[in-house]
């Protein structure tokens, strides 16, 4: 089977980085090849980007600052792992990819989604998902639980709820412009629910590609 990329996305706090952990135990146990990575970061390099962002230190970055990381990052992310990956015939799974950067630069810092997807256009080389699984759940209960779980928050968290609820309206929006691809997770079931939500979307493509 070809490699595959399937990206998972969502509010904080919805518990998407679990279920990435849950479908890779299951995948494997399955016989399948798998990677698991994450954006920002994947990378040394993308690594070091991602402290950058992340860090609540610098809280003066300018939202074009900011989406550039994103897409440098990105690019060394894509060349050095994801594509020598799919290449290799794995299954990818990407904790955030470039529908994060739509929502978060392009809604919730209103740079616009044009601007942003342009920009990505170079990084991602080419590279798409064939799955992503959009995990959505009321915006406040999500970062309650996040932060609740965290402890620390980094800056984009520390972001005011207005801010995040324009991120949340960017993934409502891609939703809605890549039905094909972006699949609905109601994140808002009990873990094993969910669980089960995230395979079916998985298994169907899985088996649409072999």
């Amino acid at each position: 089977m070809e490699g595959l990329l399937i990206t998972f996305e969502g509010p904080d706090g919805a518990g998407k980085t679990t279920q990435v952990y849950l479908v890779d135990e299951y995948l494997r146990e399955k016989g399948y090849n798998t990677l698991v990575t994450r954006e920002p970061g994947g990378t040394s390099i993308s690594e070091e980007i991602r402290n950058i962002l992340l860090n609540s230190v610098h809280s003066e970055m300018d939202a074009l600052t900011e989406m550039y990381l994103y897409a440098a990052a990105r690019a060394q992310h894509v060349k050095q792992v994801i594509k020598p990956a799919l290449r290799e015939g794995k299954i990818v799974l990407c904790d955030r990819f470039v529908d994060s950067s739509i929502a978060y630069q392009g809604f919730g810092r209103g740079l616009g989604m044009d601007v942003v997807e342009t920009v990505n256009q170079y990084a991602l080389q080419g590279t798409e998902p064939d799955l992503t699984l959009l995990f959505k759940m009321d915006i406040e209960k999500a970062l309650n639980r996040g932060r609740a779980r965290s402890g620390c928050l980094d800056r984009l968290e520390r972001e005011k709820l207005e801010f995040h609820r324009r991120v949340y309206r960017g993934f409502c929006v891609l939703q809605e412009k890549y039905p094909w691809r972006i699949k609905e997770i109601d994140a808002s079931k009990s873990l094993d629910d969910v669980f089960k939500q995230v395979l079916k979307q998985i298994e169907y493509l899985i088996y649409c590609k072999k």
